[in-house]
């Protein structure tokens, strides 16, 4: 891992001032012409979902992509490919998202964990079924990453790197 020291800005009050998306993670998991999403509840609402997230301070990508999965759905997941990098604003909220999204492989379900907070269940359906329930999709980015996907795109994880601060290491 390559370990980098951070710029020290000289007062927080500027960096306060630049605007920045809320960066997120999700997954696809297929499993027998199936991808398995989550039923969450959002502001009174059942909607569904990949399994996805916030990015918290100091993680990387790939694991919060494993770490949001298994949360949301019971599932320990292997990520073999980054399917897309999607820059998305919800016009109901007017926020906007850079989210990155991941292709992985079911490993072990651990059936008895319990659910994020929000989350009803996770289930597996079909991309027919995804396209038929469009009016209970949480975004658009749902089966267009599940397209690009099926469309073949897959980019390797090697094109994200993870720079660690802290003291150069030899």
């Amino acid at each position: 891992m390559l370990r980098m020291t951070p710029e020290i800005p000289k007062s927080g009050a500027e960096d306060d001032l630049v605007w920045r998306p809320r960066v997120t993670v999700a997954t696809i998991v297929p499993k027998d012409d199936r991808y398995l999403l989550v039923e969450e509840e959002i502001r009174g609402r059942l909607l569904l979902n990949q399994p996805a997230g916030h990015l918290e301070p100091g993680e990387s990508l790939v694991d919060a992509a494993r770490r949001e999965t298994r949360e949301e759905t019971g599932w320990e997941v292997e990520l073999n490919c980054l399917v897309g990098i999607h820059q998305w604003v919800n016009p109901e909220l007017d926020r906007h998202f850079l989210r990155f999204t991941f292709a992985a492989c079911a490993l072990r379900h651990h059936a008895q964990q319990a659910l994020d907070s929000g989350i009803q269940a996770a289930v597996w359906m079909s991309r027919a079924e995804i396209e038929a329930a469009t009016p209970r999709l949480r975004s658009p980015l749902i089966l267009t990453s599940i397209d690009a996907w099926l469309g073949g795109r897959r980019l390797p994880l090697s094109l994200l790197q993870h720079l660690v601060p802290g003291p150069d290491r030899a």
